[in-house]
């Protein structure tokens, strides 16, 4: 097995030509959170990842093994439910509402300018079309957004300098988005509006 224990965000700073020659290897979106696991490149190869406990793996990020050989990764096309507004009803507010109440949950979304992406999920779909947004069924690759509160989420986004400043910063704001997020579903939860000075 070849141990793969470095990874090069994006590929920067690698020339074009080599990341075109590289290896692939296609992982879905479940394999691409973990920090560890095996695979097989398209040579054949048995590899063995070991990253840094945290990192995410996005695809056209660069793999590089213990021999100095370099494996790009591609983003494997999976089941996902893509969620658009009602052109003819809706506004694009309705996507920021949708994705405020998915985050409330805590689910993984990919966010883009014209659409959200999330896993298949038929209670969070009735939930969205009951908020008159369209969801259909997908096989495309799947690439959330890194929350405050995942821990992998921004030491990958936010850093190609994994351990630089940035992790520090990230770090903080994992602990403390995630303490108040949570005290705040269950301390402020929407019941208790319900009660309080908005409805009288």
């Amino acid at each position: 097995m070849l141990q793969v224990s470095k990874l090069i965000a994006g590929g920067k700073g690698l020339a074009p030509v080599l990341v075109k020659r590289a290896s692939t290897i296609e992982l879905d979106w479940d394999v691409r959170q973990k920090s560890r696991f095996d695979a097989t490149d398209s040579l054949g190869r048995h590899l063995g990842i070991f990253l840094p406990r945290g990192t995410l793996v996005r695809g056209g990020d660069v793999l590089v093994a213990e021999d100095g050989t370099m494996i790009r990764v591609i983003a494997a096309p999976q089941a996902v439910l893509v969620i658009t507004h009602c052109t003819q009803h809706g506004t694009p507010f309705d996507l920021i509402r949708a994705a405020y109440h998915l985050g409330n949950r805590h689910v993984q979304i990919e966010l883009t300018p014209t659409h959200l992406k999330i896993e298949p999920d038929h209670v969070l779909a009735d939930m969205l079309r009951a908020m008159h947004l369209i969801v259909n069924k997908a096989s495309e690759a799947f690439e959330p957004e890194g929350g405050a509160y995942s821990s992998g989420g921004h030491s990958h986004g936010g850093g190609h300098s994994h351990g630089g400043g940035h992790s520090h910063d990230h770090g903080h704001d994992h602990g403390h988005d995630h303490g108040h997020d949570h005290s705040h579903d269950h301390d402020h939860a929407h019941h208790h509006h319900g009660h309080g000075g908005h409805s009288h």
